[in-house]
């Protein structure tokens, strides 16, 4: 036998060495990878075709839903506003038609709409394929502290691309469809533009959202800690007062509705931060 055929017998009796260790090759985590990203794909694509044969539920009742009077949060709005003695909160009360500009839109958004209706639904199972993916190069305490990133984490997501979807989304609607810089201009809403509009909205809202668990992996690995964040607690403060003026209309009511809740985030992601921080440092005390 030559001496390169020895060298590939040496290579692969070593490779099924480190199999049988439990160890994984960098090809082997490749394909693994490549499992995970299949299966996801997989969920997506079965959610995307129920979406798609829901047509009607899916534009009627879910994408166009939020600019019609009869609405939840319109109604609730409403309601709050005659609490108040005011009609500023009387929003999307007008009905909004939408047009077309191109023979293909409508099928073509009926198609990227049911994608993310896919991506949105499969997200709990995303989030389970990627811990699946982490999960064997975590240690047992690690595994054990993070038992629930899944649920944790698709919570989260979920509550976020709601919350975006029942607050943001109709506030937005409601400024954009109705400001004007003259009487002499008349807004004709393109569909492709609503639709990015609210599908933009509602995923920004839930990434946002998944602050808490940033700061959990973040403190995990030291980058961040809870001195460092209440230090630059005033900081984060403007920076997400300009991050929800930025999501919401110009208004002060929609922007402190929208802040009370990211405030919120980061506060709680303070005490997660905490917790992390402190059992670092008593496994670095027992060890």
């Amino acid at each position: 036998m030559s001496e390169t055929g020895n060298r590939e017998e040496q290579s692969t009796k070593k490779g099924r060495r480190k199999s049988s260790n439990g160890e994984m090759s960098f090809l082997e985590h490749l394909e693994e990878l490549r499992w995970h990203i299949i299966r996801s794909v997989a969920y997506v694509s079965i959610f995307a075709v129920v979406a798609f044969i829901m047509k009607d539920f899916l534009f009627n009742e879910i994408i166009f839903k939020p600019k019609m009077p009869d609405f939840w949060s319109n109604r609730m709005m409403a309601k709050l506003g005659d609490l108040l003695g005011t009609d500023v909160l009387d929003i999307n009360q007008k009905p909004l038609k939408l047009i077309a500009l191109k023979m293909s839109d409508q099928f073509m958004l009926h198609f990227t709409v049911a994608i993310i209706a896919g991506l949105i639904a499969a997200a709990p199972m995303i989030f389970r394929e990627i811990w699946l993916f982490i999960k064997p190069a975590l240690y047992e305490k690690e595994r054990k502290y993070a038992g629930g990133a899944v649920f944790y984490t698709s919570f989260l997501f979920l509550l976020g691309i709601l919350f975006g979807y029942f607050l943001i989304v109709p506030l937005s609607i409601d400024f954009l469809t109705t400001y004007s810089v003259s009487p002499e201009v008349e807004n004709q809403i393109n569909m492709r533009s609503y639709i990015s509009t609210v599908t933009s909205i509602t995923f920004a809202s839930g990434f946002i959202f998944l602050l808490p668990i940033f700061s959990y992996f973040l403190s995990k690995v030291g980058i961040l800690t809870p001195g460092f964040m209440k230090s630059y607690r005033r900081h984060a403060y403007v920076l997400l007062l300009l991050v929800s003026a930025i999501i919401t209309p110009p208004d002060v009511f929609s922007q402190i509705m929208v802040a009370i809740p990211l405030v919120a985030l980061y506060e709680i992601s303070i005490v997660i931060s905490g917790i992390v921080v402190k059992r670092r440092e008593k496994e670095a005390l027992e060890a």
